[in-house]
């Protein structure tokens, strides 16, 4: 029997493998509640959560998220057997306590890859080096600004984590705050309400007390005036501490031009007032800015966040960097990689999947594997459909994307759809001109746009 902590280890493995983030501390408890057989009002009641929010907010998502990250549907009441059965394949197996097994003896080489009982393994990181260094060096200075971009799966929550928890270890308080949290319907209805939802946030990663009502005035400062007050007079006041807030998927703002544009205008407003004397509490904090594509709305140069600070472009793996990653995963060096990277270029997660089922499957051949790769039987499957389910939703996307797999040419696209299709990660751009990212995309959506 699986106990709780163990299925905490298993989702933490599968969210992090599929989606490239941890568990939050909310996801957290409602796995916990619902391990124990506990409703939403009884979770609430012990977390300190609210039961609405438990409900709407986070939960729906959650266990779509989990669904998604395991490869089957799972709801509140149907996890324990995915979980279990996601351990069985990842996790190393418990000894019971008091019991007589003998633990083997592991080789020095091996053991440090070898993570304890009832832990996830997590993704081994690769350094992307001077990446980490610019953004830990730079979030050192007083009231400085980054910005990392890149397409969706392609590493920039594990960077950011990496660069977040050495900057903890220099004695920075640090709060990474996912957009993709926030429930659109009731958090992105207005500027007041997506403020509101932000500073509760942060308060709670910092296990604050949240004194948000004494701070906020709406009708008499505004939404505006009230969170950077709060920000100022509370958050940043409570600790002689720097902070650094990561704010991660802010592309989700993208369609909601009536709150985007006060509020990265509000951003950059902060990054000014930590650059004068008259402010010094704002000089605390350091802002990183994580998105998945280039810029494509209307904003004034002088209230853009976009423009200022240090940007950091996240690209794929360089050959050397396959190989380091191979090698993490425990394959052998023998492995000739040139087919792989053939079929999916130097793309962190579609590699991850791959090394994972070689080594999971050592007597499968990297052949079959990349024979059915493009295919509703192979390894990417679920990732492929996923894809393709997004892109239905949009006709415009289907036609333009038939564009770009139909040619072996760079093609010029429609900047919006171009950028759209960037952050999915499904194309490369230079500018505007477009082209699959790898020939697994060219040939699954080759193939689905032929039988459509």
């Amino acid at each position: 029997m699986m106990d709780m902590e163990r299925a905490i280890a298993a989702a933490n493995h599968a969210m992090v493998r599929h989606l490239g983030r941890h568990l939050s501390d909310v996801e957290t408890e409602i796995l916990k509640g619902s391990w124990q057989g506990q409703t939403y009002d009884q979770i609430a009641s012990a977390s300190g959560y609210s039961d609405s929010y438990l409900r709407r907010d986070v939960g729906t998502k959650f266990w779509k998220a989990l669904s998604q990250s395991l490869g089957e549907t799972v709801s509140k009441n149907n996890f324990k057997e995915a979980l279990r059965r996601h351990a069985e394949q990842v996790l190393e197996p418990t000894v019971p306590v008091g019991s007589s097994a003998v633990v083997p003896n592991i080789s020095p080489n091996i053991a440090p890859n070898i993570a304890p009982a009832s832990a996830a393994v997590p993704p081994p990181y690769i350094e992307r080096e001077p990446l980490e260094s610019i953004c830990r060096d730079t979030l050192c200075q007083p009231g400085s600004l980054v910005r990392v971009k890149a397409p969706s799966l392609m590493g920039k929550t594990l960077l950011m984590d990496h660069v977040l928890t050495q900057l903890e270890a220099k004695g920075l308080r640090t709060v990474r705050i996912s957009l993709e949290l926030a429930d659109r319907q009731v958090h992105f209805a207005n500027l007041n309400r997506f403020l509101r939802w932000l500073c509760i946030n942060i308060t709670r990663s910092l296990a604050l007390s949240n004194e948000l009502d004494d701070y906020w005035d709406e009708e008499g400062m505004g939404s505006k005036v009230s969170c950077s007050t709060y920000v100022e007079e509370y958050l940043l006041a409570s600790s002689d501490a720097p902070l650094v807030l990561c704010l991660d998927d802010v592309d989700l703002l993208f369609p909601y031009p009536e709150i985007y544009e006060d509020f990265f205008g509000l951003l950059r407003s902060w990054y000014e007032m930590a650059r004068t004397r008259s402010r010094p509490l704002w000089k605390q904090l350091r802002l990183a800015i994580v998105h998945s594509t280039d810029v494509y709305i209307p904003l004034n140069i002088n209230q853009s966040p976009f423009n200022v600070g240090v940007p950091i472009e996240i690209t794929e793996f360089t050959p050397e960097q396959i190989e380091r990653f191979a090698s993490l995963h425990g394959l052998p060096a023998s492995l000739d990689l040139t087919p792989l990277m053939a079929m999916v270029g130097g793309h962190p997660y579609l590699l991850e999947q791959a090394f994972d089922f070689l080594k999971t499957h050592p007597k499968e051949s990297l052949e079959s594997l990349l024979t059915a790769a493009p295919t509703e039987t192979g390894i990417y499957a679920n990732h492929l459909r996923e894809h393709w389910i997004a892109l239905r939703d949009t006709p415009a996307l289907i036609n333009t994307l038939r564009q770009v797999v139909e040619t072996h040419e760079s093609i010029v696209l429609e900047p919006v759809q171009a950028h759209q299709l960037h952050s999915m990660g499904i194309v490369k751009l230079t500018g505007n001109i477009a082209e699959p990212r790898c020939q697994l995309y060219r040939q699954y959506f080759h193939t689905q746009l032929g039988n459509g």
